[in-house]
């Protein structure tokens, strides 16, 4: 029989915003610090987080590690599918309150 755990809580004490994982709460707190441990050995660029500095360094050796599955065009970082894909469905989820138009992506 399993019982239910309660889980630790560990939050930040300038945001308040909570996570079950000390190491989650030291990377969070960097963003608010400003400590940027994590430097690219090529440019010298610093990341507050490694994963951050991963996608970074693909600028560098030209990886392009995510694909689209309509197209097949390659890209270095989730988010430059994603803005890509709307190119495919014709979505444009980006509205401007000004003029009412809608965009597919969100350059202000």
């Amino acid at each position: 029989m399993l019982k239910n755990m309660r889980k630790s809580l560990y939050r930040c004490d300038i945001s308040g915003k909570s996570t079950t994982r000390s190491a989650a709460l030291d990377r969070h707190k960097r963003t608010h610090i400003g400590e940027k441990p994590f430097q690219c050995d090529i440019c010298g660029k610093s990341f507050c987080q490694n994963s951050v500095l991963t996608t970074h360094k693909r600028i560098h050796t030209g990886e392009k590690q995510v694909h689209c599955d309509i197209c097949g065009k390659s890209f270095s970082e989730n988010s430059s599918l994603t803005t890509h894909t709307c190119i495919h469905t014709g979505e444009k989820p980006f509205h401007c309150d000004i003029c009412g138009k809608s965009f597919s992506e969100n350059i202000a």
